[in-house]
């Protein structure tokens, strides 16, 4: 085997394991920095929880199966050439971790996937010219910009406008909180079971692939649940004061910590493809000397890219943390918990319609539509522009940055 591809392929590793520690500097910050801007959990807790999480949801619940080009975006038969492919993947990896690094230097969330994918276009474009992109796949892409911050946004505020309505504007909140509580539990934990035996490689390894299986399974545990805490609520607050608004925040504190984990290991099983997939890709390429569309990504480099999310997460999620956190609305616990449970059942839904959503811009659009239930005023709004502004910049950026990088290896390499 040529010794060059190998060298290649074992840089891919590495530069694999670099964007896997942007994702987790970057979008995994995302997932715990509403319930630390709303001190239901410290920042070292939160990224050794993120850290965990999303390894573990890397691992056993991360795609086992990849497209060898992220979602259909360019024929690799177009290009033809393995070495120039692999060029190409390499230049993409990157061109990606070079900006998401950026972006998180300067403490702006963005989405990985979009980097990921204006990469692998700009090195497409130079490679295989205008016909061998997929525009149709770009455009979906594009309407995902508005599409995810938009429903986080309207599903936050609605979520944050009934727990007033129902809690917080009654007479008795303690009392109110009793009744309704038990339901909202009930209703999210029947997201977060429904969402991992969903369509995921977890529920196809423990034969819970039937969607009335998952759906009864789902029904019966939050049910359960809904029944658990109505005992726990009623006995824990059995001696609080009508007017304590305080404990009902508790109560939500520990809802919100459930939903930011959720959120965390959903992450971890989303999002290690974007940098290991092109890795499996590399790997194949390398090895066979073919693309092989629906390359398997082995256990170990799921690993790698879980171990590499959980480092990012640990050394410098503090900086998009403390932007989503704190700098855009200020944050209780109900509000933050309104955030995950809008996050997670936007993402939930947009994934099993097959819609290419990013998790990042959904967060972001949710805390904006928990500010904007208490009023504009409550917006930072000149951090919401440079975030708008750093999202516009990602794929372009991208794109131009993987052209270039791919130019120059060419010239140095073939």
């Amino acid at each position: 085997m040529d010794i060059t591809l190998l060298l290649i392929a074992g840089g891919a590793s590495a530069i694999g394991f670099y964007m896997a520690w942007n994702i987790g500097a970057n979008d995994v910050s995302n997932s715990m920095a509403t319930a630390v801007g709303a001190k239901a959990i410290t920042f070292r807790q939160a990224v050794l929880i993120a850290a965990v999480l999303t390894f573990v949801g890397a691992v056993f619940v991360g795609s086992q199966v990849t497209e060898t080009i992220k979602g259909g975006i360019i024929d690799p038969y177009k290009i033809g050439d393995p070495f120039i492919l692999l060029l190409g993947f390499v230049s993409s990896l990157l061109a990606a971790s070079i900006f998401v690094t950026l972006a998180t230097w300067k403490e702006m969330p963005i989405s990985t996937t979009h980097a990921i994918i204006g990469a692998i276009v700009g090195f497409g474009l130079i490679a295989g010219g205008n016909t061998c992109i997929n525009w149709g796949k770009l455009a979906e892409i594009t309407a995902s910009w508005v599409l995810s911050p938009v429903v986080g946004c309207i599903i936050a505020f609605i979520v944050f406008k009934v727990i007033v309505k129902l809690i917080f504007s009654k007479e008795n909140p303690v009392e109110a909180a009793k009744i309704v509580g038990p339901g909202i539990i009930g209703v999210t934990t029947f997201m977060i079971v429904s969402s991992l035996f969903m369509k995921t490689n977890l529920g196809e390894r423990l034969g819970i692939i039937d969607l009335p299986l998952i759906l009864t399974i789902s029904i019966v545990t939050g049910v359960c649940l809904a029944g658990v805490s109505t005992f726990l609520l009623r006995h824990i607050m059995a001696r609080t004061p009508s007017e304590d608004y305080g404990t009902v925040e508790q109560i939500f504190r520990k809802l919100q910590i459930i939903t930011s984990c959720y959120v965390a290991f959903s992450h971890g099983a989303n999002d290690v493809a974007n940098a290991i997939g092109p890795v499996a890709a590399i790997f194949s390429l390398a090895t066979e000397g073919v693309v092989n569309t629906t390359a398997e990504i082995p256990t170990y480099l799921l690993a790698l890219g879980g171990i590499g999310i959980g480092v990012g997460a640990i050394t410098w999620g503090h900086k998009v943390m403390r932007t989503v956190g704190y700098r855009i609305t200020s944050l209780t616990n109900t509000r933050g918990f309104s955030v995950d449970f809008a996050a997670a059942t936007t993402v939930l839904v947009a994934s099993k319609l097959g819609l290419p959503i990013s998790t990042s811009h959904t967060v972001i659009g949710a805390v904006i539509g928990v500010g904007l239930a208490r009023g504009l005023d409550a917006v930072d709004l000149k951090v919401i522009k440079k975030i708008i502004y750093s999202w516009l910049l990602t794929v372009p950026s991208a794109i131009a940055l993987s052209a270039i990088i791919f130019i120059g290896l060419k010239a140095i390499l073939y």
